[in-house]
């Protein structure tokens, strides 16, 4: 069985590294990198990386689309896209002394007709997979109930559903009866649900929120200082080894491939918090992003801490 990743807002993720970034002349770059983009196909390299059958899926055009399903398919992650007539984004990253500036597209708007034949390929994936991982932000033209949908669909044949969004996505999600395995807000992203500051000091409270009422896993990353989880009526804290941060970009979604992948496996909750986070870490030690070097990653687990609260 594998498990099914969804993107449905992809690109082609652009990264320009610079010694050093002038505003208002001309910067030039020595080495391009070109990938396939998106939160969930980071998920999806993560995945491959730690051995599990991935099927990837989402929006995608005949053009820059194209690109991104070859590319998935050079790294042996099996794809199916539905098409779409409006155009793939790119986006793009200036690492730059230390530093990350991002210029992202918004995107392409998806049809009525485009959306429903996206709801009949997901139906027809779900026999064929046991966990999904949802990831990033809804294209123009999805209603915002769009992952509460899929949710639903995924509920109803008893799937594992992993859910990395935020906004007002996350916020329709959580309003609605149809609730996701997991979900895996910030601190920042947990103030603006509540409307109010969350901290390491109020966070077993606000995880208590009846606005949270029916998800299982609640992971909170706390970046450098690890996460803090509510997974049904307990509470855990993870802390985390100081490393060496090569790109730390995907590193988010590098910890969404190893919650999936835990919990798809059957692991203790302590082992799949853990997992979770040496992926992340190890993400963050790779200069390409959505990577995980698998040598380190049991030296890295051995140092990790799980504490129940």
């Amino acid at each position: 069985m594998s498990i099914l990743t969804v993107t449905l807002n992809p690109a082609i993720d652009i990264s320009y590294p610079l010694e050093a970034f002038h505003l208002n002349t001309v910067n030039r770059v020595a080495q391009v990198g070109k990938t396939a983009g998106g939160k969930g196909l980071n998920v999806s390299r993560v995945l491959k990386d730690l051995g599990a059958d991935v099927l990837a899926t989402g929006f995608a055009d005949d053009i820059l689309g194209a690109e991104i399903v070859e590319n998935l398919k050079s790294e042996g992650i099996d794809s199916r896209f539905t098409k779409i007539s409006g155009k793939t984004r790119n986006c793009i990253a200036i690492l730059h002394e230390g530093q990350q500036t991002e210029i992202l597209e918004k995107g392409p708007r998806i049809l009525r007709e485009e959306a429903e034949g996206f709801i009949d390929n997901f139906k027809a994936m779900l026999a064929k997979v046991e966990a999904i991982a949802i990831s990033g932000s809804l294209p123009d033209g999805l209603q915002e109930t769009f992952y509460s949908d899929l949710i639903a669909i995924a509920n109803k044949q008893e799937k594992t559903v992993v859910l990395d969004c935020s906004g007002s996505a996350l916020e329709a999600v959580l309003k609605n009866p149809h609730n996701p395995s997991v979900i895996k807000p910030n601190l920042e992203e947990l103030t603006d649900l509540l409307g109010k500051e969350v901290t390491l000091e109020n966070i077993k409270e606000s995880l208590q929120d009846r606005l949270f009422d029916g998800i299982e896993w609640i992971v909170v990353s706390l970046g450098k200082e690890g996460a803090f989880a509510k997974v049904s009526d307990e509470f855990y804290r993870v802390k985390i080894p100081k490393i060496d941060v090569v790109n730390p970009v995907g590193s988010g979604d590098a910890t969404v491939a190893g919650l999936v992948y835990g919990i798809s496996q059957n692991e203790t909750v302590e082992n799949t918090l853990k997992g979770a986070n040496v992926c992340g870490m190890l993400n963050a030690q790779e200069a390409k992003t959505g990577h995980i070097n698998r040598t380190n990653y049991q030296a890295l687990f051995d140092q990790l801490k799980v504490e129940k609260i």
